[in-house]
């Protein structure tokens, strides 16, 4: 369990930020480079790659490197671990709320 919990962390902490949040809206709609990634941005270039590894090292994204270039690509799967957890969040609480719902039908009756 400790390292689901991770992962989760380290995912949240990756889309943290509106930069890298903004890299993975960009690569939601194709791979794209480094450079063309860091286009829109005003930040140094080596500034720029730490976010990369930041989403790298949450499994959010993969690059690649051919010669001199390198492409960013989303990962597909990225969200299942987090799509788990938020289900099980949802599943307590819906619960929970049903619970509530029978009890304050309950103190009606009454």
């Amino acid at each position: 369990m400790p390292n689901y919990q991770t992962r989760i962390d380290t995912f949240f902490h990756a889309l943290a930020d509106p930069t890298r949040r903004a890299v993975v809206e960009r690569l939601a709609g194709g791979p794209a480079t480094v450079g063309e990634l860091a286009q829109p941005f005003k930040m140094a270039l080596p500034s720029f790659m730490q976010h990369l590894r930041v989403l790298e090292d949450g499994a959010i994204i993969t690059t690649e490197k051919t010669g001199r270039v390198r492409t960013c690509h989303l990962r597909r799967n990225a969200l299942e671990t987090v799509e788990g957890w938020l289900r099980d969040r949802r599943s307590v609480w819906e619960a929970r709320l049903d619970g509530l719902e029978q009890y304050l039908d309950n103190e009606q009756q009454n």
